[in-house]
């Protein structure tokens, strides 16, 4: 059985809602083991024998560790293409990885400067600039994927649930913690807010103790 370390609301929610579309699909279970990122679990020395980097997720696979969030994901499609989700035909596989890693390796980051800022900035004062740079970038990459949303059909990809779904809902969660409204992104907001119906991610969702308002005005 697979095994999957994740942290509550972190990107781990996206192979996490994927294993959940699966087993839905094709009746495999997996094991889901909850790392609380806040009280430092992911720092222990067991976490550390899986993920000498200290992050979430990892899937374990017969007892191997694997991380990084694309790789994982791109492992449990070609597992279990029958669940699509990933597109099949190489050009639209190929256009859903280029916005995976778009979304991965641009979007991702940006969040990290607003909810770390001190890892790239020693005073406090630099930090507070980071922080408000990225705001507002984090907002140009969230209006983006809205430009996107408003052509899904119902999702990002076509007529099925996809790992971009999954980390489409996970950004706009975050940007209410960085304190962009939703509600200015309305297109956005109802897209997830299908997103979040679907029983995959409603049952991960529902395991993470999460849900999709994260804004509290100031």
């Amino acid at each position: 059985m697979m095994k999957l370390y994740y942290g509550p609301g972190a990107c781990s929610f996206v192979p996490h809602a994927g294993l959940e579309a699966i087993k839905a699909a094709t009746g495999e279970n997996f094991e889901a083991q909850s790392v609380k990122l806040h009280k430092g679990e992911q720092q222990t020395p067991e976490y550390l024998a899986l993920n000498p980097l200290g992050l979430v997720p990892v899937l374990v696979v017969d007892g191997q560790p694997l991380s990084q969030i694309v790789a994982i994901c791109d492992y449990l499609d070609r597992r279990h293409p029958q669940a699509g989700l990933l597109p099949a035909e190489p050009w639209q596989r190929a256009q859903a990885m280029s916005t995976f890693a778009w979304m991965n390796n641009t979007v991702h980051p940006t969040f990290t400067h607003i909810f770390r800022p001190s890892k790239f900035a020693s005073t406090e004062d630099a930090q507070a600039d980071v922080r408000n740079v990225a705001v507002a970038t984090f907002r140009e990459h969230l209006e983006r994927i809205q430009g996107m949303a408003a052509k899904a059909a119902p999702f990002l990809l076509g007529d099925k649930f996809s790992f971009v779904d999954a980390y489409a809902l996970t950004f706009l969660r975050w940007g209410g913690l960085g304190g962009i409204d939703p509600a200015s992104l309305p297109v956005y907001r109802a897209y997830v807010e299908r997103v979040a119906a679907h029983p995959a991610v409603a049952a991960a969702m529902a395991r993470e103790g999460i849900n999709l308002d994260t804004y509290k005005p100031k």
